[in-house]
């Protein structure tokens, strides 16, 4: 945890199009759901590019 107003925040969109708050370093980036966490070659993905659409 950093100091207290340390973290930059920033709007985002969901699925159902409502804005909510994320740490600006997971702006461009998403952790990957379960579905989603390994690579055809077996390589655990950590992160996933955001769509476009959810900047708001």
């Amino acid at each position: 945890m950093g100091k207290t107003g340390s973290i930059k925040w920033v709007r985002i969109k969901n699925r159902k199009g409502k804005i909510r708050l994320v740490p600006e370093s997971d702006s461009i980036y998403t952790k990957p759901g379960p579905a989603q966490r390994y690579t055809s070659k077996g390589k655990k993905r950590r992160k996933i590019k955001r769509s476009p659409k959810s900047l708001a």
